[in-house]
């Protein structure tokens, strides 16, 4: 299956960071038609994105299609028609940004997603800053909008995005939390299936705010009604305790010096114990060090999850159960019933609070929480169409 962390690599997008007004009370829905003739835009999917803030007029949300022709393999912005552009670093004429924006009340009747892999912004009430680079292979590449960087061009500006990719084998798509959360988005695909994912209870984003405001150590995520920061991206910034997960940490690999731990993949069921400092299991999967709660919260590091079939997906097993914080619970991985998921003292309470508030429990909170199924992703081979509602709030 095609996942967050293996079809956003088809889009690394450059460097410095790491990628992608009140309405009437009925929302206002801009459709994306499909140009089925191919040409310039090969796979056309249409779309719709409909207004529900309540707070934003369409003139005042911005919407920004950028990521990766799947066609020629290099970066692009897609203009108000669904056209894919290759970018350049004489885009940047916007002081400096290059300004891709597309109002939500201009976009026309016949713009679609051609193929390609990327992001869907949207901006409320202000101007994103994507700005070309050159990269190591000296090719013109996107740098995008980091919310969690207070020197960000974008860092006063209510944003958020939809990740996908979308090629000859369908649309793949997810809402995610993973660095920051600001809009609530909801998604809904249509094709071979009719499928929702993303949407948050009424009144879910205050929900959010208002629980890691009032918690001791997640409170310094929170900056006032803009968005709220990932705690990886908190502790780079110096907001989130750099120790937070060591004893959770010590308590696992305590545990499993004497006991066994069975992590099931696709590729069967290994059994491991800790020797040393160090997490080792049979069946050729290579040796997991003891993270650090950077590494936890990120899901890199000791925890990277290489895409070899074996290793990565008994790492990506091991990061999602430290941050559900279920190692001590069960020693068979992964674990699936969300009830048992963020009770312990230590733990992941970023994360959890979003799959609290949303509609069917799912949210992308952290790099793995495809683990299991848990996360705000859906995917169709026979796509015909992406809703997207930015929802009341």
């Amino acid at each position: 299956m095609i996942n967050r962390r293996l079809f956003l690599g088809g889009a690394s997008l450059a460097a410095g960071v790491p990628l992608l007004g009140a309405c009437s009370p009925s929302a206002t829905q801009t459709s994306l038609q499909s140009n089925t003739s191919g040409g310039a835009n090969p796979g056309a999917l249409p779309v719709s994105i409909a207004n529900e803030t309540g707070r934003y007029s369409d003139g005042e949300v911005l919407v920004y299609v950028v990521g990766t022709d799947l066609t020629t393999g290099g970066h692009c912005w897609v203009d108000s028609d669904g056209t894919p552009h290759p970018v350049s670093v004489d885009d940047n004429t916007d002081g400096g940004y290059a300004d891709y924006s597309i109002p939500l009340d201009a976009l026309p009747a016949d713009m679609s997603l051609p193929y390609m892999s990327g992001r869907i912004y949207v901006a409320l009430g202000g101007k994103l800053g994507i700005r070309i680079v050159i990269d190591g292979n000296g090719k013109p590449a996107l740098q995008l909008p980091a919310g969690w960087v207070e020197s960000d061009h974008g860092y006063g500006v209510l944003h958020d995005s939809v990740e996908f990719t979308h090629n000859e084998d369908g649309m793949f798509c997810n809402t995610s939390m993973v660095d920051q959360f600001s809009v609530p988005i909801g998604i809904r695909l249509t094709g071979d299936a009719d499928q929702t994912t993303g949407t948050f209870v009424p009144g879910g984003r205050a929900a959010v705010f208002e629980t890691l405001a009032a918690d001791p150590v997640f409170s310094s995520l929170v900056v006032d009604d803009l968005r709220v920061i990932a705690p990886g991206h908190g502790l780079d910034a110096g907001l989130f305790p750099t120790d937070y997960y060591d004893p959770y940490i010590d308590a696992v690999w305590s545990h499993y010096t004497a006991n066994d731990l069975r992590v099931t993949t696709n590729a069967g069921t290994f059994t491991g114990r800790v020797q040393g400092d160090r997490f080792v299991f049979d069946g050729g999967v290579s040796p997991i060090s003891r993270p650090s709660t950077r590494d936890v919260l990120f899901c890199d590091g000791n925890l990277a999850a290489p895409n070899d079939g074996l290793t990565g997906p008994v790492a990506a097993i091991l990061g999602a159960a430290l941050n559900r914080s279920t190692l001590l619970t069960s020693a068979e991985q992964p674990t699936s019933d969300p009830d048992t998921f963020y009770l312990a003292e230590v733990t992941n309470r970023y994360a959890g609070v979003f799959h609290e508030h949303t509609v069917d429990g799912k949210a992308y909170g952290f790099a793995f929480d495809d683990v299991a199924g848990f996360a705000s992703y859906i995917q169709d081979h026979g796509p015909a169409e992406l809703d997207i509602t930015l929802t009341a709030f």
